[in-house]
């Protein structure tokens, strides 16, 4: 009988192709790499003969895949479009397009019968030495707020991206090894099943005219995210390729300056006090000199300093007239409603704010702004003395700018133009110091250009894997050089997606956060500083604004509907010859459901899927004393009760960073006699936030500072002893478990560190590398990590569940009420072993005894329910303190819940139904489901009061698989039937008795 479902779906049933034991690699029938450019509109796209066509979607639902995911498998096919394939698993479907170009035309969800995508975009950008390559990608689409298929057969290709030249199909593979050497989730894979796309893209070859088309753009970049980070893509130096046609120090006023001056204050100036270049002046009113520009200008730049002036909209920068057009580049001192500094622009009369609010441009030295036309766009950069030119902004304009007649220095309306606030300003000063005029680039420059584009042999491959029985897929790009010299990958975006946008949002208000799409969830391996998955990713997976999207329904287009991800900084990593760089890895899940509890489960399926070490959830006791003879009696107590792990816990005297042969050999032979008990060993080891020697210490951009106030540099020679003290430290000792405080949280850091750094761009790129390539080789040996960061999806096996320490020294009683709390909210989006709680066991953080459990016979009955809170949801505490257990009355309690978790373990560990709240007022309950072990269920029920309580409990057991009835066992009794209802609800009369807890097992 077909399982009736209370959404909408359809599926697919998949085929495969052979057995798959190597890849199907699929080439180009008759174009060479030589041949592509002229051929490009006659060339034969990859073939697809080989591949199934894809299969008619039946007409009616079969399971729901989150109970029952075995009817959909993960393949490549062919569709009954020319040149088209399709990565499908009966739950999400990408479409792509092979000729002209390779590009994604389609991404729907199959459950709810729906499109995410509204337009083609590249399948990547890459910046290689300095030049912006689109990868792959279709142009021609009429309209961006939907794709219609019959548009795909008009539109062409960029002649200037990289051109689709193979693919190859295979199965994933491991991104790193796993030792399985504790328990685990039952059912989890390693590598996930499904399959594996890889399309082949080589240099473009543009002709003679493209490449003075593309010269004109050297070393430009679409503006970055300018998130947290407050970086931008690196620009060219002004003088590379360029004749200085104009400047102007402003020693003296040269009478080609026409001064405009404000009449809203009698003091407004442009020389004030002898000093050509010091504007006083309101800050809200209009003050600036304009003059004509030589002819063949492409390029303007000034120096500013900031001085007292609080301009907002009026403050100091340049623009560049075009007849009745103006381009407008400023600083706005004040800031917006946060009063914090920031960037300003305008082109042809709207007004824009560049610097997330949250930020804070560092204006106490001069900045200077630049300019600069290219082709149809006009790149807005920037810069500090002594830093490189970054571009913040790119003004686009449907025609040619033609010539700029004239430029304007100092305090401008916000369009550029001469009028004033109706309400002028504090009377402010600040100077313009000096200005430049630059031509086009020279043909000497060109020539070094075409050369650099000539002779790439540079292959840049995407690739996908799409995962059985999830609507889920990751994606990511390799750059291999083939050339004889080394290559720079400055900047790359391995994602580029036009989504449906979230609402309609037509106005746009400061401090109101427009959403983004909530069908699509995403996020990087690439991720650090967090223990949510939304702030580890910030930097990486942005929701940008789209420019091509002129229909949208917000007024200013500000719609973040356009997903990027691309980190914030560089990499800018060198790439030697022969060898290939790869990006970070991006996850990509599509919801069927805006329902919280649906898209809690589906992104728990997900890191079951990709990062199935999270279901490790060892039982550990964290040690206070680090004394050999006080460690063996934990050992001896752990195993007595059951415990699986002890862990020199922080405070504890252990020293990690100790190397001395003596104290080493001690440890192992407290780590051998562990293992003799069935217990393993680990330590607390502090990275972020501790001291190095000086000049190994992160120096981080002006304006900005470490996250945890320091932090020492991973590429310092102090960080790569750290790292080898402890590889070295796990295999001379035998250690098997790192709890890593203070993880690299993604720090930038300015000093240049050879071989391994080059410095601000990179910084952050190598030391991810350095500390997840770290979690990678322990995720190897077996060790098992706690890192209060989000590395899950690079080895760690745990981060915290979310709790605030301090809470650890309220009275006992709200103890118990904040950890029911912490495990609720924390769970909506991770499973019971990702999120580690705490039970302070001796005092920890104050409180005194009214917060402490110790000494624990005397508070059995907070010690019991603090088990019960944590065991019964499937959560492993810290349970912090110099001992388990001081009597046998306290050794019973303990060894009776361990023994009871381990006898429901894999139920227990399995994801939650969220059911009640804990709050102190009245029963709090949650339920563990799993339709695929013998137990679907275990009902978790606390009573917080001072009574006990008889009520009945309407349970939703639609996750648990069940149909029309369920066994329901109240602990260790009977079980008895229940009748489903329609909405796969039972009523369940309980009774809790005062202060304690109960459970029900579903079968």
């Amino acid at each position: 009988m077909m399982r009736p479902t209370p959404f909408r779906r359809t599926s697919v049933r998949c085929h495969s192709v052979g057995a798959r034991s190597s890849l199907l690699v699929v080439p180009l029938l008759v174009l060479s790499l030589a041949l592509l450019p002229a051929a490009l509109s006659r060339a034969s796209s990859p073939d697809t003969s080989l591949l199934p066509l894809l299969p008619e979607r039946p007409a009616e639902p079969q399971t729901d895949w989150l109970i029952d995911a075995s009817p959909y498998k993960a393949d490549v096919y062919r569709t009954d479009q020319p040149h088209e394939i399709a990565l499908d698993n009966g739950l999400v479907r990408r479409t792509f397009r092979l000729a002209p170009n390779g590009a994604t035309v389609g991404l729907e969800n199959l459950t709810t019968n729906e499109t995410l995508l509204r337009g083609v975009k590249p399948e990547a950008v890459v910046t290689i030495d300095g030049i912006r390559y689109e990868v792959g990608g279709l142009r021609g689409q009429p309209n961006y707020a939907y794709l219609l298929p019959e548009w795909l057969d008009d539109m062409t290709a960029n002649a200037d991206a990289m051109q689709l030249v193979g693919y190859e199909v295979g199965k994933p593979t491991e991104r790193m090894a796993w030792k399985r050497v504790r328990h685990h989730a039952p059912d989890v894979s390693w590598p996930p099943k499904g399959v594996y796309l890889r399309m082949d893209y080589a240099m473009p070859q543009p002709s003679k005219e493209r490449i003075q088309q593309l010269a004109a753009g050297y070393l430009f970049a679409e503006r970055a995210q300018v998130g947290d980070d407050l970086i931008a893509p690196a620009a060219p130096a002004s003088d590379f390729g360029r004749t200085r046609l104009l400047s102007d120090d402003f020693a003296v006023l040269d009478p080609a300056w026409t001064i405009h001056l404000s009449k809203a204050h009698p003091r407004c100036s442009f020389e004030n006090e002898g000093k050509v270049g010091e504007i006083l002046a309101p800050a809200n009113v209009a003050v600036y000199a304009e003059r004509t520009l030589p002819a063949g200008t492409r390029q303007v730049e000034a120096t500013i300093d900031c001085g007292t002036d609080q301009g907002a909209s009026w403050g100091p920068g340049i623009a560049l007239v075009f007849g009745e057009r103006i381009v407008h580049f400023y600083l706005r001192p004040s800031g917006g409603e946060n009063g914090k500094p920031r960037f300003g622009g305008s082109n042809g009369g709207q007004a824009y704010d560049w610097i997330d609010e949250r930020l804070s441009l560092d204006i106490s030295e001069p900045w200077s702004l630049r300019l600069r036309v290219v082709g149809e766009s006009i790149a807005c950069d920037a810069r500090r003395a002594g830093q490189p030119w970054r571009t913040y902004h790119v003004f686009r304009s449907r025609e040619p700018w033609g010539e700029p007649t004239a430029v304007r220095l100092g305090k401008m309306d916000p369009v550029g133009g001469s009028s004033d606030y109706p309400q002028p300003g504090e009377l402010g000063r600040l100077r313009i110091i000096d200005f430049t005029a630059y031509s086009d680039l020279s043909d000497a420059a060109l020539a070094s250009l075409r050369e650099k584009f000539q002779r790439r042999d540079i292959r840049v491959s995407v690739h996908y894997e799409l995962y059985d029985g999830i609507p889920a897929m990751s994606k990511w790009i390799t750059v291999q050089n083939n050339t004889n010299a080394a290559i720079t990958v400055d900047r790359f975006a391995s994602e580029v997606l036009a989504v449906v946008e979230d609402g309609s949002w037509v106005e746009t208000r400061d401090r109101v956060p427009l959403t983004t799409p909530r069908m699509l969830h995403v996020e990087t391996d690439f991720a650090f500083a967090s223990f949510d998955h939304l702030q580890a990713n910030h930097h990486v997976v942005h929701w940008r604004t789209d420019p091509q999207y002129s229909t949208q329904v917000n007024y200013l287009r500000q719609t973040p509907c356009l997903l990027m991800v691309e980190p914030t900084y560089g990499p800018a990593q060198d790439i030697a010859p022969g060898k290939q760089f790869e990006s970070c890895r991006a996850f990509e899940l599509v919801h069927d459901s805006t329902d919280r509890e649906r898209q809690g489960l589906a992104l728990k399926r997900m890191y079951r899927t990709i990062s199935p070490w999270v279901t490790e959830n060892p039982i550990m006791h964290h040690m206070r004393i680090a004394q050999p003879e006080a460690v063996r009696q934990a050992i001896d107590q752990a195993a007595d009760v059951g415990f699986e792990m002890i862990v020199m816990s922080f405070g504890s005297g252990f020293d990690m960073d100790n190397e001395d042969g003596d104290y080493l050999k001690s440890w192992k032979q407290v780590a051998d006699y562990a293992k003799t008990k069935g217990i393993e060993l680990g330590s607390y080891s502090l990275l972020s936030s501790r001291g190095a020697p000086e000049g190994n210490m992160i120096v981080s951009p002006p304006g900005s500072r470490p996250k945890h106030g320091q932090c020492p540099a991973l590429a310092s020679e102090w960080g790569q002893a750290y790292f080898q003290r402890l590889r070295d430290f796990y295999q001379t000792t035998g250690f098997s478990l790192l709890e890593h405080d203070g993880s690299y949280p993604g720090d930038v850091d300015v000093t240049p560190r050879p071989p391994l750094q080059k410095g601000i761009d990179d910084s952050r790129w190598v030391q991810w590398r350095i500390i997840s390539d770290f979690y990678k080789w322990c995720r190897a040996e077996g060790i098992y990590l706690n890192v209060p960061d989000y590395y899950y999806l690079s080895g760690s096996n745990k981060c915290g569940m979310g709790y605030r320490e301090v809470n650890w020294s309220l009275p006992r009683e709200m103890q118990a009420i904040h950890t029911r709390q912490n495990i609720y909210d924390g769970t909506w989006t991770k499973t019971p072993s990702m999120g580690w709680m705490f039970v302070p066991l001796s005092q920890y953080h104050g409180g005194g005894e009214a917060a402490t459990i110790e000494p624990l016979d005397a508070h059995r009955d907070h010690y019991d329910r603090m088990l019960a809170s944590n065991f019964a949801l499937g959560v492993q505490a810290c349970y912090r303190g110099p001992r388990i257990y001081d009597t046998d009355r306290t050794r019973a309690l303990v060894k009776q819940h361990v023994d009871w978790f381990k006898r429901y373990r894999d139920i227990l560990e399995s994801d939650m139904v969220h059911g009640r709240r804990a709050d102190g007022r009245d029963l709090d309950w949650m339920l563990h489901v799993n339709p695929q072990l013998e137990q679907k269920g275990m009902l978790v029920v606390f009573n917080p009061l001072d009574r006990a309580v008889d009520k009945p409990l309407r349970v939703n057991l639609y996750y648990t698989g069940l149909i029309k009835t369920a066994r329901l066992r109240h602990e260790e009794g009977e079980p008895a039937d229940l009748e489903l209802d329609r909405d796969y609800h039972v009523t369940v009369p309980v009774t809790v008795p005062a202060g304690g807890w109960t459970w029900y097992v579903i079968e």
